[in-house]
């Protein structure tokens, strides 16, 4: 979810103060466009404009206050700010009342009207967010639910829709709670397969004693209380996808009889001779480097490269910062509807705490986050020195990091190729990751 450009639409009708006001956005660097009458602006607002109304109150034909309630018919949620020469509090009490954002008293400060506006911006690029996640996640596209505009996520992304329609076997690679099973139920979902069956298996947790009845089905008299047949998880995921989550904690005799399955795409129930084919799309998911385990005699190699035919890496929150706010608004939403509760009010200072920490449980933790502060279990005091980027140089010095990291992750840590995409002198650079404590190791061959 790409994020929209806010513009200012700008009604006043002196040719004087409307030529003031657009250079003052200008020099402000935001987007404006200026009317003269009210008219000709309604014809440019639609609903989910990315667009903020500044307006005069009297303005010939429509005046503001009659814009004000044009605009909240249009939609509810655009903020407008009414400037006015004449305003008194009666005014001003009427005017927030119809439902204005702000309101502001001729003459005023060219630096209190960026502000006004600035803050207006920003609720209304949350609103637009929090929309577009609304109707992914109504949508059910398991693709689309696979949120997040970096760099990594979009490469996710496009790998799920490509590989999606095939039947290539699939190893997801990614720490605890980057979002595995989400990848894997989007492969599912976007081929042939999503009529089939999504069978998931933690075989870390599948205990030993009931593997084979479990994984390939059994017959009566089989052992001990077999009454009846029963297909296993892999025959049930036949026409569809078996994922293997924690495939690096099955034990090694288990993975023999695993790899036997995977090869020749036949199940033998417990009990019985016949072989039953299977037909059904393999994604597994760990959170260690199987090639250096199967190099230390924990995992088969063979089974190992059976498996690797295709790979995917997801990324860390750490390095994905960017995408945190769209995450937690899109489970702070999720969580409203889930518990019945009103959906928070989401503010720039809360996201660019969220984006200040390190989130060791990933995506999986800011989601048990986001559930909390929905249920008004848990509150972040944006104001408290210490707990994240107040003040303008610690958002600044987050963001320079997040820039260096991305550079480093783009350049597989090689510094002096992160330095000239960044544009910095290598010294310069390599000051700045002993400032911020980089290890660049981490990055390398990534």
């Amino acid at each position: 979810m790409s994020e929209q450009p806010v513009q200012v639409i700008l009604v006043e009708d002196d040719d004087a103060l409307r030529a003031a006001a657009r250079q003052t956005f200008v020099l402000a660097d935001i987007p404006v466009t200026d009317f003269p009458r009210a008219e000709p602006a309604l014809v440019s607002l639609t609903t989910g404009a990315p667009v903020v109304v500044v307006t005069d109150v009297r303005l010939p034909g429509i005046d503001g206050m009659s814009l004000l309630q044009q605009v909240r018919a249009i939609d509810a949620d655009l903020p407008v700010i009414l400037v006015t020469g004449h305003g008194d509090v009666r005014m001003a009490v009427e005017a927030m009342r119809l439902g204005a954002y702000d309101f502001i008293e001729k003459p005023f400060a060219p630096e209190r009207l960026v502000e006004v506006v600035q803050r207006a911006i920003d609720k209304r690029r949350l609103v637009l967010e929090n929309r577009a996640l609304k109707a992914r996640l109504a949508s059910n596209d398991e693709v689309e639910a696979l949120i997040g505009d970096s760099a990594p996520m979009r490469e996710v992304r496009r790998l799920v829709s490509e590989l999606g329609d095939t039947d290539v076997d699939v190893l997801v690679f990614g720490e605890t709670g980057t979002g595995k099973e989400r990848v894997a139920r989007g492969l599912h979902a976007a081929g042939r397969r999503h009529k089939g069956n999504f069978v998931a298996i933690n075989c870390a947790a599948l205990p030993e004693s009931v593997f084979e009845s479990e994984m390939f089905g059994v017959e009566p008299g089989a052992y001990t209380g077999a009454t009846r047949s029963r297909a296993g998880k892999v025959e049930y995921a036949s026409g569809g996808t078996l994922f293997l989550d924690e495939i690096e904690g099955m034990a090694l005799p288990l993975q023999a009889k695993l790899l036997r399955v995977l090869q020749e795409r036949v199940v033998e129930r417990l009990g019985s001779n016949r072989l039953i084919p299977v037909d059904c799309r393999i994604v597994a998911a760990t959170k260690l480097d199987l090639a250096a385990e199967a190099a230390a005699g924990r995992f088969r190699a063979d089974l190992y490269y059976r498996l690797n035919v295709v790979s995917m890496v997801l990324p860390p929150l750490r390095d994905r910062r960017e995408d945190i706010p769209q995450l937690f608004a899109a489970f702070c939403q999720q969580a409203a509807e889930r518990y019945r509760r009103p959906q928070p009010d989401l503010s720039v200072e809360l996201f660019d705490w969220l984006m200040a920490q390190d989130w060791p449980g990933n995506v999986r933790e800011l989601q048990h986050a986001a559930d909390r502060f929905v249920l008004g279990l848990w509150r972040v005091n944006t104001d408290t020195a210490g707990n994240g980027p107040n003040s303008l140089a610690q958002r600044v010095a987050g963001f320079e990091l997040s820039l260096i990291e991305g550079a480093l992750r783009r350049s597989s840590g090689d510094v002096a190729a992160a330095a000239e995409a960044l544009g910095l002198p290598r010294k310069t650079l390599y000051d700045k990751l002993s400032k911020y404590r980089v290890d660049v190791e981490r990055y390398r061959g990534s």
